[in-house]
């Protein structure tokens, strides 16, 4: 099999750590054109990981027609760009957030489905070993039985990220983030909620195949600051669950640099209890039923390189199952559009989405 050519769209900070290693790894992919509007640092990304060609414009990468186009810059301009990779018969992989309005993420859905590509969103947890055993203790022998009630706490090393631009990961090239990326409204669609809250209900709707259909929020924009730094949601799930979110943006250093994140699915038979940072996977149904998963290492292990993997897999037939569809991903940004009209409305707006 011809190796699948690949096209990179806003090759920052984020694919230059994550992405771009991964699809380098991959030899059933070749490195086609990448994008990037520094051309400086372009050129020094191109020469590092040997792509064939680079551009400043996004067009020329669609232009190129490749067999699989990743998104990885600011998502003001994703629905535009997804648009069109999708009808240039591409299969796509989009960065968080997926988009800023629900109807276009629903749109991109469709139009996927109409061409019959691939659509997946960058949920690395989703692809963790002790998210899949979560599942398992949810979906066997009755799971936590009707499910209730869900909560989310989640909190990451991103306060000067948003504020500055100060990337909490190491970078093998001299490539930061741009602060307009995650700190300016305009360009990033708002703060913690679109930089890293996604990624928790990209999670929570992993594990609870859910709709929200009513937000209320509040967020906190402490000194001042040009988008929010902390987030409180509550929701109300189709099937009578209701849950609560929260997502708070820490300085750097703080738990070592690592994410917090815990989730708790109660329902009418007892509760499931998923720790990232512990790590732990437990579920309990009473003092003579009370399970707790022996976790690998392999289990716990955060690789981006799998999302890369499923996505390139995905795309060549080798698999079917993806875990983090547009589907997915368009859930989290109802939750998401309807959490900031909340907030700045200080009313409880039902979400809306659109028509079948």
């Amino acid at each position: 099999m011809s190796a699948q050519r690949l096209g990179v769209i806003g090759a920052g900070a984020w694919a230059v750590f994550a992405h771009l290693p991964a699809f380098a790894a991959r030899d059933d992919v070749a490195l086609d054109i990448v994008c990037r509007r520094d051309r400086a640092r372009l050129e020094t990304i191109r020469d590092h990981f040997g792509f064939e060609r680079a551009t400043t414009d996004w067009r020329e990468v669609i232009a190129a027609r490749p067999d699989l186009v990743a998104l990885t810059g600011p998502v003001h301009l994703r629905v535009e760009q997804a648009r069109a990779a999708l009808m240039a018969d591409a299969h796509v992989l989009l960065e968080k957030p997926f988009t800023t309005s629900s109807a276009e993420a629903w749109e991109l859905v469709r139009l996927a489905e109409e061409r019959g590509r691939v659509l997946m969103l960058c949920y690395a947890w989703n692809e963790m070993g002790l998210v899949e055993q979560a599942r398992r203790l949810l979906l066997e022998d009755g799971g936590v039985g009707r499910v209730e009630h869900a909560s989310v706490v989640m909190s990451s090393i991103v306060r000067d990220l948003l504020l500055d631009g100060r990337p909490y990961a190491d970078l093998p090239l001299d490539s930061p983030p741009s602060v307009e990326t995650w700190g300016e409204a305009a360009t990033s669609g708002g703060g913690y909620a679109q930089g890293q809250l996604t990624h928790a209900l990209g999670l929570l709707f992993r594990l609870l195949p859910s709709h929200a259909t009513d937000v209320m929020a509040m967020t906190a924009s402490p000194g001042g600051s040009p988008v929010e730094l902390h987030d409180v949601l509550a929701l109300q799930l189709d099937d009578d669950v209701v849950a609560s979110v929260s997502g708070a943006a820490l300085p750097w250093g703080t738990y070592g640099n690592t994410h917090q994140l815990q989730i708790r699915i109660t329902g009418d038979r007892g509760q499931l209890l998923l720790d990232l940072d512990r790590p732990l996977v437990r579920r309990s149904r009473g003092p003579d039923d009370d399970v707790m998963v022996e976790l690998s290492e392999e289990d716990v292990r955060w690789s981006f390189e799998r999302v890369v993997d499923r996505f390139v897999d995905l795309a060549a037939g080798r698999v079917d199952e993806n875990r983090s569809p547009g589907e997915l991903g368009a859930r989290v940004v109802e939750v998401i559009e309807a959490m900031y009209r909340s907030a700045a409305s200080g009313r409880r707006p039902a979400v809306v989405r659109p028509a079948d």
